[in-house]
């Protein structure tokens, strides 16, 4: 199969688009036929040995975590699944290895949900680790409640945007940072826009006088501790960027792949209550240029590699 993959660590030019063998299919996993792989910023993190503290790697590692396609083959203990259904996941497993930019992968079913009819496959596949990443922060983490204020950074990219409407599902009223030239896609998706920088705290209290009952810190460093003075007496922070928020008595994140929790996801997808901005797509030979991209981190939404077509069956 076609794949993209790295034999060491390094920036985009470690990338390698080539021949790889087709996965071996376990008794708990399906094998996916990839239609769709979003990027993420951990991709690159992965690829540049950023991980190599917490996750064993095997090299060559086939970059990739996310990813929306058609079940071709179920395993020997599967029963959730069936040749021909339309699933997406997060595929994750506790080493670096083999990954969903390819033609083939092998995910456990403890990573996988339907697809959401509602999405194609290039949303689809944006939606697991970012929408993951921002249900699992704001439903399970921060517990927040119909009325309350919340406050997310980053609000126009992949995970801020999913929390802002994922937020404003919840009943929240949401501030979202964001540069100026996507206020009005924060405003699209439910939230109030402030610009980043220099004044931040001023411009958030100007809007919320007594501060948020939550933050929800995609960011880090400054933008963390500005986030903590801006909390309301009882105020709930959590972070996916930094673990120093432990500081300041919040809570470090790094999200776990979960099927009900992904399961949710499709149903608000199919519901109308989340959609995925797919910013920009690739060929999957043309990943590398993708993680550059991602890496230059002034995405709107998603970039997404289309791996496949029906017609490619």
């Amino acid at each position: 199969m076609k794949a993209i993959s790295y034999r060491r660590y390094g920036g985009p030019e470690v990338l390698e688009y080539g021949e790889l063998p087709e996965p071996k299919v376990g008794p708990d996993q399906v094998l996916v036929r990839v239609r769709a792989a979003a990027v993420n910023p951990v991709d690159w993190k992965c690829r540049e040995g950023y991980l190599d503290p917490i996750l064993n790697t095997v090299f060559p590692v086939i970059t990739g975590w996310d990813v929306s396609g058609v079940v071709v083959r179920p395993g020997a203990s599967v029963v959730e699944y069936a040749e021909g259904d339309e699933v997406m996941g997060y595929v994750r497993e506790d080493l670096l290895s083999l990954g969903t930019f390819a033609e083939y992968v092998a995910a456990p079913v403890r990573t996988l949900a339907r697809k959401p009819a509602a999405l194609s496959f290039e949303e689809a596949a944006g939606l697991p680790l970012a929408g993951l990443t921002a249900y699992q922060v704001l439903v399970q983490i921060l517990k927040v409640k119909r009325g309350e204020t919340v406050l997310i950074h980053a609000a126009a990219g992949g995970v801020g945007s999913l929390g802002v409407q994922i937020a404003a599902h919840l009943g929240a009223r949401v501030i979202g940072t964001a540069s100026e030239r996507n206020h009005a896609f924060v405003r699209s998706l439910g939230g109030e826009p402030v610009s980043y920088g220099e004044g931040l705290a001023e411009r958030v209290r100007g809007i919320a006088p007594e501060g948020v009952d939550a933050v929800f810190d995609t960011v880090g460093g400054e933008t963390l501790k500005v986030s903590a003075q801006l909390l309301a007496p009882g105020g709930r922070l959590a972070s996916i960027a930094d673990p120093d928020v432990t500081e300041y008595g919040g809570r470090y994140w790094f999200v776990r792949p979960d099927a009900d929790d992904l399961a949710k996801l499709a149903r608000l997808a199919d519901q109308g209550a989340v959609s995925v901005h797919v910013d920009q797509t690739f060929p999957l030979e043309r990943t590398a240029e993708a993680q550059q991209l991602s890496q230059e981190g002034r995405t709107r939404g998603k970039i997404v590699v289309t791996v496949s077509k029906a017609e490619d069956d």
